[in-house]
């Protein structure tokens, strides 16, 4: 049987517990065995997924005066409070090795998390797409995404949740609002501590993790350390991700598009929610066409440039319904570009709303 690599990290640094998995997908080869890299923050930061505007997500005052970093991810999905209270996992597969396609990734990867919250008691369910239920209440969410040679499956056990600091960190409309989506989070999240009496030590946890992973993936578990290779990547990840280029690249998207206003050309935005995920949208309209455009959101995307490349696509296409659905439809099916739960009507929807914003 092949071996599954266990890597774990323990009690790590904020950006460390981020860095661990980007760097370990960067020395994936083909040859490599797959690996499960474990590791929990030691102190508190806020995490953004790989195409969210920072500062329409994030409340970027609070997390300075409450000395709360920001990071961003290659994974995508929505802003979220992190802390030692979760602890993550990390699937870090040569991509020949992992599904193809989203809809077999998930479900596949969210098993045996699934089955180790069963032995404890918790009535866990896969929820698609990339959700973890219990009695219609959210446990945890998962991202996958692209790194170098690997694919990458993300996801954590949810010993208790601060939502509370979580509902603080979110850029809202009003204070009003704030107190509705902590009381929103309250009553739609659970965690393992609201669920038994008695949490599971990390060790008991871990042990039937383990197995269910063997059972499900058909890879025996092996504890092993990080090669020197894999620390030095891990290393360059840490710095990757502090690089403000990439903290901050959907805002200078953003700039970019702003300055090619001209006199017969309009900037307009608009925000939608589909099944996967939130959809951002920023529009240059020229004579009834896309001149340029910006995607963003919370959605996921498989590779991850290709909200990118859809917008390029976009460009010159007729403003209408019909057209932008045609054009992103031929683009998602010829370069195999997967957007789970989000289709090409989505797209298109959101786009049309920003040429005629609602009142």
């Amino acid at each position: 049987m092949t071996r599954l690599r266990v890597l774990d990290f323990g009690l790590v640094s904020a950006l460390r517990s981020q860095a661990v998995y980007h760097g370990l997908a960067e020395t994936v080869t083909a040859e490599s065995d797959p690996m499960l890299s474990l590791a929990s923050p030691e102190t508190p930061y806020v995490c953004v997924g790989l195409h969210q505007e920072i500062d329409r997500e994030v409340d970027t005052a609070y997390c300075i005066a409450q000395n709360l970093p920001v990071y961003r991810r290659h994974v995508g999905g929505g802003a979220v409070y992190l802390d030692r209270n979760q602890l993550f996992t990390h699937f870090v597969f040569p991509r020949k090795r992992a599904p193809q396609h989203a809809h077999e990734l998930y479900p596949l990867f969210i098993e045996p998390v699934v089955r180790t919250y069963r032995d404890f008691g918790i009535a866990a369910t896969y929820r698609p797409i990339n959700d973890i239920h219990v009695d219609g209440r959210k446990i945890g969410g998962t991202g996958a995404a692209s790194i170098g040679n690997a694919t990458v499956m993300v996801g954590s056990f949810m010993f208790d949740f601060d939502t509370e600091t979580m509902s603080k960190c979110l850029r809202v409309p009003s204070e009003k609002f704030r107190d509705k989506l902590r009381q929103t989070m309250d009553d739609f999240m659970t965690t393992i501590v609201k669920q038994v009496e008695t949490p599971p030590a990390r060790d008991a946890l871990l042990d039937r993790f383990f197995f269910h992973c063997q059972e499900v993936l058909g890879l025996e578990p092996v504890i092993d350390q990080p090669t020197d290779a894999e620390w030095k990547a891990i290393e360059t990840a840490e710095s990757d991700l502090l690089d403000p280029e990439f903290i901050e690249m959907q805002g200078r998207k953003q700039v970019a598009l702003g300055v090619k206003i001209a006199a017969d050309t309009h900037l307009t935005e608009s925000m939608m929610k589909a099944p996967g995920g939130l959809i951002r949208v920023h529009l240059l309209n020229r004579e009834g066409k896309i001149a340029d455009l910006m995607i963003s959101g919370d959605m996921t995307c498989l590779p991850p440039d290709g909200l990118d490349r859809l917008a390029v696509a976009l460009r010159g296409v007729d403003l209408n319904e019909h057209a932008i659905i045609e054009a992103a439809e031929r683009l998602l099916d010829s370069e195999e570009i997967e957007t789970p739960g989000v289709s090409a009507t989505d797209f298109a929807n959101a786009i049309m709303a920003a040429v005629e914003p609602a009142p």
